[in-house]
């Protein structure tokens, strides 16, 4: 799908990190991007920075996923592209000092990480079904997940967050099947070790020392390398039921 500035774009976690990046990318090529996030006002500033718009939306629930999303139709009339990027990532083993993993933040963390994007995906998914069919291909609309490494190499207190993301990669060829006859491709980006602020808040020398177990190159990514990325995935109409990898070929140890 090409992008221009007829290109309505929703990125969910945009008020930082990866998805501000891919908010940022978009946006320089042309698109009309819509920020989603819950951190008001880091939200509405990056919006700003952007020329772009903002809303104050919670994935994990439905109302307000489908009330910011008619109101991204009925001023655009349209909506093409939706990137995934809202998640969180506390830690906790299953068992931690003779307590049981809190069933709460368990729930919580696949409340925004695994349901948080599904309602997002399939409710812009009944959207983008209305748009026109682009191009000799009749292409209607792109949506990208994003899961993790740890999907499918959780370490020790990422029971939680590994079971999210591997919920993720699991939806991801069935989503894109089901939406197929509609135009609308589904891709997943599993990111690694990325230098987003639960990283940046870490001492230099923790940063470095975590990004020389990449294998090469040997450093965090940049959440810039994530929306160059996004913005192939967009680009390439052939791209679609896929999760990729983008890790410098690390594999995750225990810790």
């Amino acid at each position: 799908m090409r992008v221009d500035r007829n290109t309505v774009v929703v990125v969910s976690g945009a008020a930082s990190g990866l998805g501000a990046a891919s908010a940022r990318a978009l946006a320089q090529a042309g698109a009309q991007v819509i920020l989603f996030d819950l951190d008001a006002d880091r939200g509405a500033a990056q919006a700003a920075s952007l020329g772009a718009q903002f809303a104050l939306v919670d994935v994990s629930d439905p109302d307000s996923v489908a009330a910011a999303l008619d109101q991204v139709w009925q001023v655009h009339g349209a909506l093409h592209v939706v990137v995934n990027c809202a998640g969180i990532a506390p830690a906790a083993k299953t068992v931690s000092r003779g307590a049981a993993h809190d069933p709460t933040v368990f729930a919580r963390v696949v409340g925004i990480n695994l349901i948080g994007t599904f309602n997002l995906a399939s409710q812009a998914a009944a959207y983008m079904a209305r748009n026109p069919p682009q191009g000799t291909d009749g292409e209607r609309g792109v949506i990208l997940l994003t899961a993790s490494v740890a999907a499918y190499e959780g370490q020790v207190g990422q029971v939680a967050y590994a079971a999210s993301k591997g919920g993720v990669v699991g939806m991801t060829l069935p989503m894109a099947r089901d939406l197929a006859p509609s135009g609308i491709r589904v891709c997943t980006i599993a990111p690694g070790l990325f230098l987003t602020p639960l990283l940046e808040g870490l001492p230099q020398e923790v940063q470095a020392s975590l990004g020389q177990q990449v294998p090469f190159p040997p450093r965090l990514g940049k959440p810039e390398e994530y929306a160059a990325l996004v913005c192939h995935i967009v680009d390439n109409p052939m791209l679609n039921g896929e999760v990729i990898r983008l890790d410098g070929a690390i594999r995750m140890a225990a810790r």
